[in-house]
């Protein structure tokens, strides 16, 4: 299989985990990016950072027109998330493709476990 159809796949996979969890589609994306495409891991960051935007777009518009979307919520959450992505985005160069590669594999596994945990 060639490296755009893995790319594809790879992308609808992280669209059916963002439709259907809210998690950005980063929690598939990347794992497959580093495991299944080849992409070394700063790149595979970069890659999902760059397509989860127009997902989250999509599932955001989906939502507000079903009317899931809470915009007194959301606005506080973007607020935050504004200010850690520039956070993220001036280390991002700065740190080695292990210690990313850590920092994503202990998120998902604090995540898992509190959801595995606490639901």
């Amino acid at each position: 299989m060639n490296k755009t159809v893995k790319c594809a796949l790879t992308g609808a996979a992280a669209g059916v985990v963002n439709g259907l969890m809210g998690t950005g589609g980063g929690t598939a994306a990347v794992p497959l990016f580093t495991s299944w495409v080849g992409l070394e891991q700063k790149k595979a960051l970069a890659t999902t950072v760059m397509t989860v935007l127009p997902l989250c777009l999509l599932s955001a518009g989906i939502y507000l027109f079903r009317g899931g979307f809470q915009w007194g919520d959301a606005w506080p959450y973007l607020a935050g998330g504004l200010a850690g992505g520039i956070a993220a985005g001036l280390l991002y160069g700065k740190m080695s493709p292990v210690w990313l590669k850590r920092g994503f594999g202990a998120l998902m596994a604090l995540g898992g476990a509190r959801m595995l945990l606490f639901s």
